[in-house]
């Protein structure tokens, strides 16, 4: 009986000893929520880590060097020891008629990639989930997205040769009785080949987030509107689309935030001096001014812009489509 009266008081002691000790995890646990999910998720963060230093080292250690937007920057004496002018680069910035013809470059070609580029992925996305044939689907999709991995110097050599005068382009319109065109040293033509050409490249890749968006769409909700009646179109319409609406609004912020790089590598590749009055944009401008004049404080100062203006449509667009949307946004 004596020995029956030991061992439960050592469990109710143990017991108590254990809840005591549980008490204070929770409360350790309730104080300190970050180092319980680091705990929790230290695989995936370690998953991160390459990710993660890339970004720190790539992106935001690089920017300790705004300072030199608000320094007269010279070679011999280098980024800290170079003496302070405040905000003459700006000044000298938005007071120049250069900045302004490339600035409207920079957002005509933009705006014009922005509004023609983006539904397009969107509609292929719909379209093509649409194809009951699995292997024709994975074989369309595959070819769509397969020029995102060339490289624009590659691209651009194939597009001049393509638009030369010796070129099919111009060879079929011989065909028809026209006169040659020389495109890419017509400045009416420039803005549109360069539209074209970054939707054809781009909009494959850009739909796969799309499908993948799209294979979330809950089959009870399509399987009632085949009961009710509507066809592919209507579900698609109807039903698809605004499944995936969130999704199409944070791609539509982050995408918004570029709205000041036109695409250096595309435009650097395929512009020349007959057309620098419509295809000089801010990047190749900053290229200019910065690595060939060596102006690197101007051409910091050109970046730093580019910079705020981009938090400014991100911001503004977010608080937008929360608005639009009930509260969907990227945060």
């Amino acid at each position: 009986m004596l020995y029956k009266y030991k061992i439960c008081r050592i469990f109710c002691v143990n017991c108590f000893t254990y809840n005591k000790i549980m008490n204070k995890l929770a409360v350790i646990d309730n104080r300190k929520p970050f180092v319980k999910n680091v705990v929790k998720h230290k695989a995936h963060l370690l998953m991160l880590m390459p990710g993660l230093v890339f970004l720190i080292i790539f992106h935001y250690i690089p920017m300790g060097g705004i300072i030199l937007a608000f320094k007269d920057h010279m070679l011999m004496k280098g980024v800290l020891r170079s003496p302070w002018v405040g905000l003459k680069h700006f000044e000298y910035l938005f007071s120049s008629p250069e900045f302004f013809r490339v600035l409207r470059n920079t957002l005509v070609i933009s705006m014009l990639k922005l509004l023609c580029g983006f539904p397009i992925p969107i509609i292929f996305a719909l379209l093509l989930n649409e194809v009951r044939h699995i292997k024709y689907r994975k074989l369309v999709q595959t070819i769509s997205y397969m020029p995102h991995f060339i490289s624009w110097v590659i691209l651009a050599g194939v597009f001049i040769d393509l638009l030369s005068l010796d070129g099919p382009v111009n060879g079929f319109l011989r065909l028809l009785g026209n006169k040659p065109v020389i495109f890419l040293s017509r400045p009416n033509y420039f803005w549109f080949i360069m539209v074209v050409t970054h939707i054809w490249k781009t909009f494959g890749w850009s739909s796969i987030i799309y499908f993948a968006a799209l294979s979330n769409v809950d089959p009870n909700l399509l399987e009632a509107a085949t009961v009710d009646g509507a066809g592919r179109f209507r579900k698609a319409v109807s039903i698809s689309l605004p499944c995936i609406m969130p999704t199409v609004l944070v791609i539509l912020i982050l995408n918004t935030g570029g709205i000041l790089s036109a695409g250096f590598d595309q435009i650097f590749n395929m512009y020349n001096p007959a057309v620098m009055d419509v295809a000089d944009i801010l990047d190749t401008y900053v290229y200019r001014r910065g690595l060939i004049k060596i102006e690197y404080s101007y051409s910091t100062a050109v970046g730093l812009f580019k910079s705020v203006v981009a938090l400014i449509m991100i911001v503004t667009t977010n608080r937008i489509a929360r608005v639009i949307n009930e509260g969907e946004g990227l945060w």
